[in-house]
């Protein structure tokens, strides 16, 4: 899968991920740090890669409509240190199908997910 991993998340995720054979960028590499959420978002389709963060601007379902772009991972945990984060979207990149995840929005807590799919054509 391609990935785009926001700022806000440790780097060292790009690292994890990729060790699980996934194609992974980060804002900070494409010099995207500290740059508004239209342009993250904008790279982030312009290659078609899926987007994982932990920002609620992100979160608007009318914004960003499921089956308009490669997917969206909106990880919220109530203890976001760095270590909680890597571990979490770890696990969930080894035990779930998310490959299956491509053109959804995806909000992932500490022991649920919730996955809203593309509307049926």
């Amino acid at each position: 899968m391609r990935i785009e991993l926001d700022e806000n998340l440790p780097t060292h995720l790009a690292t994890l991920l990729q060790e699980l054979g996934h194609d992974v960028h980060t804002t900070p590499e494409e010099g995207l740090s500290g740059r508004p959420d239209e342009e993250i978002w904008e790279a982030s389709k312009r290659e078609s890669r899926f987007l994982i963060n932990q920002d609620l601007d992100f979160s608007d379902l009318r914004k960003f409509v499921p089956g308009s772009h490669k997917g969206i991972l909106l990880v919220r945990l109530h203890f976001p240190s760095r270590q909680n984060l890597i571990d979490r979207i770890t696990e969930i990149f080894r035990m779930e199908s998310i490959r299956d995840w491509t053109g959804c929005f995806v909000v992932a807590t500490e022991r649920k997910i919730r996955v809203v799919k593309p509307p049926r054509r």
